[in-house]
């Protein structure tokens, strides 16, 4: 996903219910909070030059792989179903598994 449509999905109340809630009392999920990273890290270095990544971006992006793998891996249900809670949860997370 672009950091437009990232930023215009986190806006949308659909996705503030899907996934896992953090454990600081704010209602957020965990994958609400990573797309929020996904877009700074994307606006921040819109050409994706290598040099210009830290490593906290890193680090956040390899986490974005990692769960956007696993989830595809494990769940059909995303790429089937756009309202269903893994595919919305993976649009947190970047990754809108109808547009793959």
């Amino acid at each position: 996903m672009s950091p437009d449509q990232l930023k215009e999905w986190l806006g949308d109340e659909e996705s503030a219910g899907a996934g896992w809630s953090k454990d600081d009392g704010s209602g957020e999920t965990v994958g609400h909070e990573s797309g929020r990273k996904i877009i700074e890290i994307l606006e921040k270095n819109p050409n994706k030059e290598p040099s210009k990544y830290d490593e906290e971006d890193i680090s956040h992006m390899r986490k974005v792989v990692a769960y956007n793998k696993r989830h595809l891996a494990q769940e059909g249900k995303a790429k089937q179903d756009p309202e269903s809670k893994s595919a919305k949860s993976l649009k947190n997370w970047g990754h809108d598994p109808q547009q793959s």
